[in-house]
């Protein structure tokens, strides 16, 4: 298996989370990078402020955002909660379980003043796949609570023993200085990173709104979203059991162009956690199934 679908897989369940560590891993080359990841910002775990109206989500401007849809909001009922676990097993074209991957709700705090959760997303390569190609790869979101806009964006990687570190605070007007160990990102408003992303699709009510559309950024480019409902009652069987599931087709563009060797589905279960349970790939070197595997 080449390098690029193994760097494929290991990002598929956070949505395109090693598509900016490939570039990353690429650009930086062979230059030495710190090896000890950035641990929670102090006080993140103290007393968040005092909740804000879920009603004043961050608009997305009219060059990503179709005018005549206005984007849904998230809230304060997203079904998430401190402690969720979700892992998953890895299978592209005919070789199953190539690398498990874990979704996790690591917790929910004080981000810089503002409610947020932090998300956390981690990708390893099994045998005999790992015996050629190492990789442990770790993902960090801090996400806003109400709309789950990305505040940070976190990239902890470890591929064939070549590390990166990233950390990447977002910024909608270039003028908020990053603190000393991250680096300003200026994004439009209402942008999330992929975890962020992954969250908000759970909390989207599909009955009454079957397309969102908005920018999501991998940690090297920004791309255009655009994730329809096509059905509601798919029967999705994964390792974790039998799943009734909505199914949500997820299109990816970038400058206004629809990447069509990319696309995703991914399956929400009719359950009040809206879990997701499976997300099928098409991607310019290989198809791929992420499955659940276990519920924690």
């Amino acid at each position: 298996m080449s390098r690029r679908i193994t760097i494929g897989i290991a990002a598929l369940a956070a949505l395109g989370c090693a598509a900016g560590a490939f570039y990353w891993l690429h650009a930086r080359g062979a230059q030495p990078v710190p090896e000890v990841a950035v641990p929670e910002p102090p006080g993140f775990r103290e007393a968040p402020p005092a909740e804000k109206s879920p009603s004043a989500a961050v608009a997305v401007p009219a060059s990503i955002a179709d005018p005549k849809k206005a984007p849904a909001p998230a809230d304060g009922g997203l079904p998430l909660r401190a402690g969720e676990v979700l892992e998953y097993t890895a299978n592209v074209a005919n070789l199953s379980n190539v690398a498990n991957l874990r979704l996790q709700v690591a917790s929910r705090g004080n981000f810089a003043g503002r409610i947020a959760w932090h998300l956390q997303a981690f990708a390893h390569t099994e045998n005999p796949l790992r015996m050629v190609f190492e990789l442990d790869d770790q993902f960090d979101s801090y996400s806003d609570a109400a709309t789950m806009a990305s505040l940070q964006y976190e990239m902890h990687l470890s591929e064939r023993g070549q590390k990166v570190e990233s950390v990447q605070r977002m910024t909608t007007t270039g003028k908020e200085p990053a603190p000393p160990d991250a680096t300003a990102t200026q994004v439009v408003p209402g942008t999330r990173d992929p975890l962020g992303m992954m969250q908000y699709l759970r909390n989207v009510d599909w009955t009454k709104t079957p397309e969102v559309r908005g920018p999501v950024y991998d940690g090297h480019k920004l791309y255009d979203a655009r994730a329809k409902l096509t059905g509601t009652s798919a029967e999705v069987a994964v390792p974790a059991g039998n799943f009734k599931a909505s199914k949500i087709a997820i299109r990816v563009f970038e400058n206004g162009v629809e990447m069509k060797d990319a696309s995703f589905t991914l399956y929400l279960a009719n359950n009040a956690a809206r879990t997701p349970v499976l997300l099928e790939a098409i991607l310019p070197f290989a198809t791929a199934r992420v499955e659940l595997s276990k519920v924690k």
